[in-house]
């Protein structure tokens, strides 16, 4: 990114920019209707931030039982 190669000339994404960032109009590409899931977002957003929650507190345990020896 620092040498801007791989980019498009003349457009410019910045550090972070994905593999597809320099295909002008690719939101149109992709099908964002190919997969609905049958279960609401809110409860994905809850199992996501439920898991985050047990793994945090997982390493944190990890962490301390390893500090006590």
């Amino acid at each position: 990114m620092t040498n801007n190669i791989g980019l498009a000339e003349g457009l410019d994404f910045g550090a972070g920019a994905y593999y597809y960032a320099d295909i002008p109009g690719f939101e149109n590409i992709v099908n964002t209707n190919a997969y609905t899931s049958p279960v609401p977002m809110w409860v994905l957003i809850v199992l996501f931030l439920a898991w985050g929650y047990i793994m945090y507190r997982l390493w944190q345990y990890i962490a301390s039982s390893g500090s006590n020896k």
